[in-house]
């Protein structure tokens, strides 16, 4: 963005695409939280970079937890990753997980939450819980209480673990980079967590 361009000029082009501008602000709030993280974030560099106001970041998302939650890539798809059969759930979670963090998990938000969360925990904790809310009624959309798969009564202990799981796996894998989950092949580590992922919604 050139510094000098007219005040009015992000007005103008918002008239004309709101949704390109919705993209934009998505993008430059995706990478900003993952370079400067959570704490360091404001909205009026996530507008600066975008090429809009900080006005009207505040129209499309209110606040910056709320942007936060809209920008992570795993709870912005999880409507898209969830739709289908509920038997194969498990199935589409790892693969979804697994593609995106191989594709780009040094750019995910998600990595740069929990980098942050050691000097920021508060914070962490209740993104984190706030995205543990956003699955719980994503899924409990796709798990009919009447289908013979269905998790039961324990849904939120259900998501919670399963979420925890890929907490741990992002943490291990792609920031600690532990072994052997560190050089386990993208296609082994799918196959086992679609296991375990199996086991948490439906044993």
């Amino acid at each position: 963005m050139n510094d000098q361009e007219p005040p009015g000029k992000p007005l103008r082009k918002r008239r004309r695409d709101p949704e390109g501008h919705r993209a934009a602000i998505l993008e430059a709030a995706r990478h900003t939280f993952t370079e400067r993280g959570y704490a360091r974030t404001t909205l009026r560099e996530i507008a600066r970079r975008a090429g809009v106001t900080h006005g009207l970041i505040s129209r499309h998302f209110s606040t910056k937890e709320r942007l936060f939650l809209a920008a992570v890539p795993g709870n912005r798809d999880l409507e898209r990753v969830a739709a289908g059969d509920p038997v194969t759930l498990p199935d589409r979670i790892a693969h979804g997980f697994v593609q995106r963090m191989e594709t780009d998990a040094v750019n995910d938000p998600l990595v740069a939450l929990l980098r942050s969360a050691a000097s920021d925990e508060r914070t962490a904790a209740h993104l984190l819980a706030a995205m543990q809310e956003h699955s719980v009624t994503v899924y409990r959309s796709v798990l009919s209480p009447d289908a013979p798969s269905a998790p039961g009564d324990d849904l939120d202990t259900r998501v919670a673990l399963l979420g925890s799981q890929l907490v741990g796996v992002t943490f291990s894998r792609y920031i600690a980079r532990t072994e052997p989950l560190a050089s386990m092949a993208p296609e082994q580590l799918t196959e086992h967590l679609t296991g375990i992922l199996r086991h948490i919604l439906f044993d």
